[in-house]
C-alpha cells in the first residue's frame, strides 16, 4: 500500500503524525517520507525564546521519556529492526514540530510516547530539511566471515 507524503506549506494546519502510524510503515525509505519536514537550514524556530526550548530538554521530565523512548524503540533509527543505532548519540525526534506555545502550555505533543522516536543525528537533519543525501540507504548485507581475509 502505497504511503501518501502531505507535504506543509507555511499557513496549513500541521498533519498530525504518529508513533502507531509509522510503525506501521514497512520501509525505512517510506517512514522518512512521512517524517519528511521540507525546511530550511537557517529557518528560526524559537529565536529569542529559545531558552524555554533549552530548559525543557534539561527537565527531569523530558530524560526520563528519553530513556523510555530509547528502550521502546529498541535504540533503533526511526524504530526499524535493521537500523540500530551505533557508536553515536541517539536523537529523541518530535514526529510533530513543537513550538514555544506547546512547550508553555505541556501540550500533549511533549512527552507523550505516541508523538516521539528514536533517529540518528543525520535522519534526524534529513527530516527537518529534506536531504535525503545525508540518509545511508545503501546498506551492505553482511556474511559471517566478510571481514576476516584469511577465511
Amino acid at each position: 500500500m502505497p504511503y501518501i507524503v502531505v507535504m506543509r506549506l507555511r499557513g496549513w494546519k500541521k498533519m498530525t503524525r504518529t508513533y502507531s502510524e509509522l510503525i506501521a510503515i514497512p520501509s525505512f525509505e517510506e517512514r522518512y517520507q512521512y517524517l519528511r519536514l521540507f525546511g530550511a537550514i537557517g529557518d528560526e524556530t524559537f529565536g529569542f525564546d529559545r531558552i524555554f526550548n533549552q530548559m525543557f530538554y534539561r527537565s527531569g521530565e523530558w530524560k526520563r521519556i528519553r530513556k523510555q523512548i530509547i528502550l521502546r524503540d529498541n535504540g533503533c533509527d526511526l524504530a526499524f529492526p535493521e537500523r540500530e543505532i551505533r557508536y553515536e548519540p541517539i536523537i529523541i525526534h518530535h514526529l510533530n514540530p513543537i513550538t514555544i506555545d506547546d512547550i508553555q502550555e505541556k501540550t500533549d505533543y511533549l512527552l507523550n510516547p505516541e508523538y516521539l522516536i528514536c533517529c540518528r543525528d543525520k535522519t534526524h537533519r534529513a527530516i527537518h530539511y529534506g536531504d535525503e543525501s545525508l540518509l545511508n540507504l545503501n546498506t551492505v548485507e553482511r556474511r559471517p566471515n566478510d571481514t576476516c581475509p584469511w577465511r
